[in-house]
């Protein structure tokens, strides 16, 4: 019975300290590549601030408190159903003096 040693106690016990190094890499590993997976950086459509928000999930605007959506990698507002949703063009307007 002296024969049987402690060899088996030392393996386990590096095999644990193994499993306890690895293990937060490899869990580091995966959320890096979750997060560059799930994240967008876009401007808001309404103020134009450059802020980051995840896929899939509604937030607001930090610097007007606009409601915002991600749709195919970028930003855009939360309309109400029914709802259409413009863009204002700017036109320049030019006065002429009436020749009276």
């Amino acid at each position: 019975m002296v024969s049987l040693g402690l060899g088996w106690l030392v393996n386990g016990f590096l095999i644990l300290l193994g499993v306890i190094i690895v293990t937060p890499i490899i869990g580091l590993w995966i959320l890096r590549w979750w997060v560059q997976r799930n994240l967008i950086e876009d401007q808001c459509p309404v103020c134009g601030y450059e802020f980051t928000g995840f896929k899939g999930v509604n937030s607001s605007c930090p610097n007007c408190g606009e409601a915002l959506q991600v749709k195919n990698g970028k930003f855009q507002r939360i309309t109400p159903p029914g709802i259409v949703d413009v863009e204002v063009v700017d036109v320049s307007v030019r006065q002429f003096d009436d020749p009276d």
